[in-house]
């Protein structure tokens, strides 16, 4: 499934059988696909080990994405997120119930997975609520652990923090939540400020997965990779997705343009030829509520320092967003 389907099922707007694409449909010509346990990973060998096999490669590609680690804030497990399927599914069942009270939108470390969904959950909750009638009565804030909404388009930043001020949802950015305290109703920040909280909806801490962890491939929780190649350490083992440290989020679409340019290095290696290095590019639709939907378009690698163009929200940029997902669906899994 996609990442932004999340808040649609979060919000009713989906169910979770819909977003879903099944493994079983990926049918490539050329292309043995197996459903299988990764249990080992031997970067030095390029051997992998699965609950089933042990498969020798001559090219490796590691993309395992990234995990959430519960354990790294205190409490975080006896309340509710909202970046898995079932933390979703969970929490559309509750908001229906909550009808008054302090929400609180909290992110509990970063590097994660689509920096602007925080912001999209706050603004789609305060929709939410406005069409339930009980908006005037319940309190939205939201902690950042980033400068900025979107820290690489100041113009981006501008409108949702406008936004957030509209709708009297209150901002902290810099802030991460580092504990929780459920039966209390108190998160406390990385700065040991308390905030009160009747509904808790969390970001948890990311990190890649154990077996990646244990094969030596991470440092510091993640996989270093040459940006512009997805090459890590060991020879003719690349990283791409969440769990490589290429310095762009941790988002699909720069997934699926370093997985562009891994593929072009490994086509040039067996046929000869130029490989198309990794060019930090890449768009985001942000969810303003109201139906309407804003765009951004950074880039990470061009000049000095990232980029960000801004393109105002618009009811007519969902059909955008809506292609956006529906042709990698096709071009993917033939849905």
């Amino acid at each position: 499934m996609f990442g932004f389907s999340k808040l649609d099922v979060l919000f009713g707007h989906a169910d979770a059988k819909s977003v879903r694409m099944p493994y079983e449909k990926f049918i490539k010509q050329g292309v043995r696909f197996r459903q299988e346990t990764i249990t080992a990973i031997d970067p030095a060998a390029r051997r992998v080990t699965t609950d089933v096999s042990v498969y020798d490669a001559d090219h490796l590609v590691v993309a395992l994405g990234a995990e959430y680690d519960f354990a790294a804030t205190p409490g975080l497990s006896d309340v509710n997120e909202f970046y898995s399927i079932a933390g979703a599914m969970k929490l559309r069942d509750i908001l229906p119930r909550f009808t008054r009270g302090r929400v609180l939108i909290g992110v509990c470390g970063a590097p994660f997975k689509c920096p602007p969904a925080p912001s999209e959950c706050a603004l789609m909750l305060h929709d939410y609520l406005e069409q339930r009638g009980v908006r005037q009565a319940c309190e939205i804030s939201m902690v950042l652990p980033l400068s900025a909404p979107v820290p690489p388009s100041p113009e981006t930043s501008k409108a949702l923090i406008a936004a957030f001020a509209e709708r009297n949802i209150a901002f902290q950015a810099s802030k991460r939540i580092a504990s929780i305290d459920a039966k209390r109703g108190v998160a406390t920040l990385d700065d040991g400020v308390e905030m009160s909280f009747d509904l808790f909806l969390g970001v948890p801490k990311h990190r890649v997965p154990q077996v990646v962890l244990d094969s030596g491939l991470a440092q510091e929780g993640w996989i270093p990779v040459k940006p512009r190649t997805l090459e890590t350490r060991f020879e003719s083992v690349y990283a791409v997705g969440d769990g490589a440290n290429t310095g762009t989020p941790k988002a699909g679409v720069f997934a699926e343009r370093a997985a562009k340019a891994v593929a072009s290095a490994l086509i040039a290696k067996v046929r000869g030829g130029t490989a198309t290095e990794y060019d930090g590019f890449g768009t985001c639709y942000i969810e303003f509520g109201g139906g309407r939907i804003g765009k951004v378009e950074v880039d990470f690698f061009s000049g000095p320092k990232p980029t960000g163009t801004y393109h105002e929200p618009s009811t007519e940029l969902r059909a955008d967003k809506e292609e956006f997902g529906s042709s990698r669906r096709g071009r993917w899994f033939g849905m």
